[in-house]
């Protein structure tokens, strides 16, 4: 049967109608324009999901013109956000972000990125001239110089629960604030400082070149847990909710498939026939080599849940280090509209 001829069949309102219906379950709908949204993520494989929901279209299947938006920082993404620069950011969770989302600018409506066993997210690096000199592990790290992008960041966080767990303290280091990943590099190149943390679209093009060395990652000190939060401007929330909802359905596709991509059915480390597609849409959106990308592969919940202990101990201790000056509650932060929260333990969480 002929394509005309099915039409003439089952009569041509009726064929424009099914059409119609289709088109309105996947999110767009025929004729209609698509939601323009904007989108802020550092420039770093952190954003994967998003790279991956772009590349693959699942912006459009739900009706969205979707930009991508690249910091430098993780910081200057909740200011954006509060601002109405742009919609959405997927980023770690800053004291800037979180003095923002008490003033009722921002909420959280998913995770992001999570620290997972197998996977790589945050790591040390050592510069070759400290590691010459003897720096090669944490315990090593009393009296050095650390560089992060910003203070008031889960960097500086992540910082100080490794140290704590090696025998010493923030107060026992310089932590020097560098603003953006490219100077972390290139002040760890040129021996400005002995130590940096950073994500790890950062440290493997730097290892892979000579230029500093691994000490090691968050996830094998610390164990899994949650590093980054999803967000939206409060009025973007209140005014296009089902917006952010398709958004979230979208953003979820992204880190569902980017999973799919290197986990075996029982959820353990293991690249699968697409992991080279999802590798290569990264490798692509931060113009970096595809082998660099494929060594350090970070980890998504696939309903992107909301960890809230996790959030306090943050907001706890940036509270108790001076980047917040009044106590925050983490569900105060999140919308329970849009979020799930996940418990811990997290035997369940990658299903």
């Amino acid at each position: 049967m002929t394509r005309t001829t099915f039409a003439r069949r089952i009569g041509l309102p009726t064929l424009v109608a099914a059409i119609t219906l289709v088109g309105s379950a996947l999110g767009a709908q025929p004729g209609i324009a698509a939601d323009k949204i904007k989108i802020g993520t550092v420039h770093s494989a952190g954003g994967a999901s998003v790279f991956v929901a772009m590349a693959k279209g699942f912006f459009e299947e739900q009706g969205l013109d979707a930009e991508l938006v690249f910091f430098n920082a993780a910081a200057p993404i909740a200011v954006a956000a509060a601002a109405g620069d742009i919609d959405f950011g997927t980023t770690a969770l800053t004291a800037a972000f979180c003095n923002l989302a008490n003033q009722g600018s921002l909420k959280v409506i998913a995770s992001g990125g999570w620290e997972w066993p197998g996977f790589q997210t945050i790591g040390f690096l050592v510069s070759n001239q400290a590691y010459a000199a003897g720096l090669h592990g944490f315990a090593d790290m009393k009296g050095h110089s650390v560089g992060i992008t910003q203070r008031g960041t889960p960097l500086e966080f992540d910082l100080a629960m490794v140290l704590k767990k090696n025998g010493t303290s923030t107060n026992d280091i310089k932590v020097v604030s560098l603003q953006s990943n490219q100077n972390v590099a290139s002040s760890l190149k040129g021996g400005e400082v002995d130590t940096g943390v950073q994500t790890v679209a950062n440290i493997l093009p730097l290892v892979q070149r000579g230029d500093a060395k691994l000490l090691g990652w968050v996830v094998d000190q610390l164990g899994p847990g949650q590093n980054t939060v999803t967000f939206a401007n409060s009025r973007v929330i209140k005014d296009r909710p089902d917006v952010v909802k398709r958004f979230i359905a979208a953003f979820a596709k992204g880190g569902q498939a980017w999973d799919a991509g290197f986990m075996d059915a029982q959820g353990k480390r293991a690249d699968q026939p697409s992991a080279p597609e999802m590798v290569g849409i990264v490798a692509k959106t931060l113009e970096e080599k595809p082998e660099i990308i494929a060594q350090g592969v970070g980890y998504f919940d696939p309903q992107n849940r909301i960890v809230m202990q996790d959030l306090q101990d943050v907001l706890d201790w940036y509270l108790e280090n001076s980047q917040l000056k009044i106590q925050m509650q983490a569900q105060k932060l999140v919308d329970a509209n849009f979020a799930i929260e996940a418990k811990r333990p997290f035997a369940n969480v990658p299903k």
